[in-house]
């Protein structure tokens, strides 16, 4: 197991060099002024050119890059264009809301999604099959700014039940965490009734039927442990990607996460909050993998390291 970390570990090391020059790459070669967006439309040549230098813009592309992975190395992720704060700092104070918001989120992704999938997998090919199954493909296509839009409107805005967006409470997490969740939980319903199929038709489900086990036991203690394992998969995929910021579930909300402070910084063509971004989602995504890699095996035997 110790091989493994370390190999998985110098891998994860390799991917994230290669995130940091795709993303370094692509943002500074779009066709966008930074020293613009800063100055406004009525800046000075003069004025435009004084921005570029203090932000060292004026410096040829690789020089800017090993300077930036110089200060990354000593923990620095550079100063924002626009507010001139810490990178750092700025998602460090935002990824409790993303974190809140994605564990959440993940909950009631788990929540709708097992119970539709047994349901779904226990009655096959029934109307309540086919019914389940279509509420499961329209939360699988649904939009997720769509869905958001039409909670905000319904439940926030006309039955006033919660908050239109922002953070707070409790209540100002029900809809975005249940906008996440119904679609979430769509593909974790799909996902446990195609394992659960299977594994209900095993032998040893057969078996435990033939010696008189209680149906319901049968489900419960010899399925679903055993149809869960690709679920527990797919939960360290999604929980990466919720920690490094639903952007569209945030802006749609106002939720003051990593994903929304990504899109201001996009917007106002801020590079270092950007890159910062990406960065720290890419390594919340690399660790939740690595973690779901390390568990798999002790979840099922079958499973070695070496593999």
């Amino acid at each position: 197991m110790l091989s493994y970390l370390v190999r998985r570990v110098l891998w994860m090391l390799v991917v994230l060099w290669g995130v940091t020059i795709i993303t370094f790459v692509m943002l500074y070669l779009i066709p966008a002024d930074p020293a613009r967006a800063i100055g406004g439309p009525t800046a000075s040549a003069q004025a435009l050119a004084n921005i570029r230098h203090d932000l060292g813009l004026d410096q040829p592309l690789q020089t800017r890059y090993g300077l930036w992975i110089w200060h990354l190395l000593h923990g620095d992720l550079g100063t924002s264009f626009k507010y001139q704060v810490p990178v750092l700092d700025s998602i460090l104070q935002r990824l409790p809301a993303t974190a809140e918001l994605a564990g959440a989120g993940l909950i009631c992704e788990l929540l709708i999604g097992i119970p539709i999938g047994i349901l779904c997998a226990i009655r096959p090919n029934t109307w309540l099959d086919r019914l389940l199954t279509l509420f499961s493909l329209l939360g699988i296509t649904a939009p997720s700014f769509w869905l958001g839009l039409v909670l905000l409107y319904w439940v926030a805005f006309r039955l006033q039940l919660v908050p239109l967006g922002g953070y707070g409470g409790f209540d100002h997490l029900i809809l975005p965490a249940l906008t996440i969740g119904l679609g979430g939980g769509a593909w974790y319903a799909r996902l446990l009734r195609a394992g659960m199929l299977n594994i209900l038709h095993a032998d040893y489900v057969r078996t435990a039927r033939a010696k008189g086990v209680p149906g319901g036991w049968v489900v419960l203690r010899h399925a679903l442990p055993n149809a869960l394992l690709p679920v527990v998969t797919q939960i360290g995929l999604d929980l990466g990607g919720l920690l490094s910021g639903v952007l569209i579930v945030e802006v749609v909300y106002g939720w003051p996460g990593i994903g929304n402070w990504a899109w201001t910084a996009v917007q106002s063509l801020d590079y270092p909050v950007v890159l910062g971004t990406v960065l720290v989602s890419a390594v919340l995504i690399s660790l939740c993998n690595l973690i779901v890699d390390l568990v798999y095996p002790l979840l099922d035997p079958r499973v070695s390291y070496d593999d």
